[in-house]
């Protein structure tokens, strides 16, 4: 007879309600208050909350330490959050986000090269982050290793597009100098989201930079179709009628750009520059020190100034604001020419010859520079000296010809001229076509180059260069023909800066001469 096996599932029971099993503390029972408390941006009760699990769990309670680190970096206690997120990372190393929140603060605190070395360490935890290497690609262009960011940044897209990237990959291409790639480059970043004004402003910046007007006023009407309101986009279509002669229609544009960004040192710059245009020069002054007195270091305000204090004929002020744009600018001729300008009107003759010495080393390509300096030397009677600047004046010309199809001032070439019937010399060939301002508008010299390589897109710096088109006192013999006198009025500086920034394009300006 086969015995059955007592039942002992009742004492078991028994013995587990009398003996309950020993409670140990949950680490993660108030995470969902923690997070709730988070999203909600009521900063207080959720530190109230962190302190209190952290307290329960002995400070083992990994969410809390990473919401109370990404508090403390939004209140900007960086160094502290950095702290908190490698206590994180200790706290579970096989985690990718920590390590992203670690890289994160050594960006924040300066530290690129740290933050690459983490940021490296989390791509192996995760190779297929898009965060991770958009973020690496920041990280070298701030290390200033454009190869190695455009290979991250590549590698982001592959994985995900997001304009951001698009963004970062075109500020390399400016960055380098090449506009073109750039421009490719938001071209793809417009197909891929048509509606982000900030990309469709900073193509038709670049576009404006290299004179594709049709095309910059075509992207940039599409930015404010999708945003009324933006003002970069308004002051850069501003400033292409203000390059046009549309003086008004600008100061109209302008206006609304005032109501959003009254502090902007550009926008008051190309205000004053419309008035410039307008011949009120006390308004064009008065806006212009406005801009100046935003944006002190800005150079291209500082040579307005210079120029619109040349135009009214205050030839000590003009030397004081060329003086100071020469010191943020050493290596650009025309500044040494406006400067010699005022010299020569302040019977310096001495520093004039040294300034337009100094122009004609630096600016190798501007005839102006040497046909100023010619007609100074002439007046002072060193023929054989105003002879040779004449000489250089029609090598330069003759290299531009050569170059391209060029228009030249016809107030210039008569100049030139008269200038050499007076050396006895002639009037060269180079000078029988006289057609409409050409070195002025040309936008192959090399300080236009110069220029043009130093300022980012995506800033919107709109000023632009005024370039004179004659700078010395004429005096010559009335066997050349009497005193030649340049009435053509000021014309505008283009925009724009460029953050992102993009260089303004270049426009005449023409200084009247006595």
């Amino acid at each position: 007879m086969i015995k059955e096996k007592p039942n002992n599932d009742c004492a078991i029971c028994f013995v587990t309600l009398c003996c309950p099993a020993p409670e140990f503390p949950i680490l993660e029972k108030q995470n969902w208050l923690i997070h709730l408390h988070y999203i909600r941006k009521d900063y207080e009760a959720c530190k109230a909350v962190i302190k209190e699990q952290l307290q329960e769990t002995q400070g083992l309670c990994e969410y809390a330490i990473y919401v109370q680190a990404l508090i403390l970096r939004l209140e900007g206690n960086i160094q502290e959050s950095l702290e908190l997120f490698q206590t994180c990372a200790v706290l579970s190393p096989q985690s990718a986000d920590n390590l992203k929140q670690v890289a994160r603060s050594l960006f924040l605190l300066g530290k690129h090269k740290a933050a690459t070395e983490v940021y490296n360490e989390a791509a192996k935890l995760n190779q297929k982050d898009w965060e991770i290497c958009h973020n690496l690609g920041v990280c070298y262009i701030y290390l200033k290793q454009f190869n190695k960011a455009q290979d991250q940044l590549q590698s982001a897209l592959h994985l995900n597009r997001h304009d951001l990237t698009y963004m970062m990959l075109g500020r390399i291409h400016l960055l380098e100098g090449d506009v073109d790639k750039a421009i490719e480059v938001y071209k793809k970043a417009v197909e891929f989201s048509p509606e982000n004004t900030e990309l469709l402003t900073t193509l038709g910046l670049l576009y404006l930079q290299l004179g594709i007007y049709q095309k910059a006023f075509e992207h940039l009407g599409n930015a404010l179709t999708y945003d009324p309101a933006n003002y970069k986009a308004i002051l850069a279509a501003g400033s292409m009628m203000q390059a046009h002669g549309d003086f008004d229609v600008a100061l109209t544009k302008y206006r609304v750009v005032a109501c959003a960004v009254p502090e902007s040192p550009p926008l008051w710059n190309n205000i004053g520059m419309c008035f410039f245009g307008k011949k009120k020069y006390v308004a064009a002054i008065s806006c212009l020190k406005r801009a100046n007195y935003l944006a002190p270091f800005d150079w291209k305000i500082l040579y307005n100034l210079g120029l619109v204090h040349l135009t009214m004929q205050q030839y000590a002020s003009a030397f004081h604001f060329l003086s100071a744009a020469i010191n943020f600018r050493p290596k650009m001729g025309e500044l040494y020419m406006l400067l010699a300008v005022a010299l020569t009107n302040l019977d310096d003759t001495e520093n004039a010859k040294r300034a337009y010495t100094e122009a004609a080393r630096l600016d190798l390509c501007n005839p102006l520079v040497n046909l100023n300096y010619a007609v100074l030397l002439y007046n002072q009677g060193e023929k054989r000296g105003a002879l040779a600047q004449y000489q250089e004046v029609e090598r330069k010309v003759s290299l531009l010809k050569d170059g391209s199809a060029l228009e030249f001032d016809p107030e210039m070439v008569e100049t030139a001229q008269k200038l050499g019937a007076a050396l006895q010399v002639g009037e060269a060939l180079v000078w029988t076509k006289p057609v409409k301002d050409a070195t002025s508008k040309h936008r192959t010299t090399s300080s236009s180059k110069a220029a043009s390589s130093q300022q980012p897109l995506g800033s919107n710096q709109a000023l632009g260069q005024a370039m004179s088109s004659a700078a010395a006192r004429r005096t010559l013999p009335s066997g050349a023909g009497g005193t030649a006198q340049l009435t053509k009025p000021p014309s505008l500086p283009l925009e724009p800066e460029p953050a992102v920034e993009a260089s303004p394009a270049e426009a005449p300006a023409q200084i009247r001469e006595k």
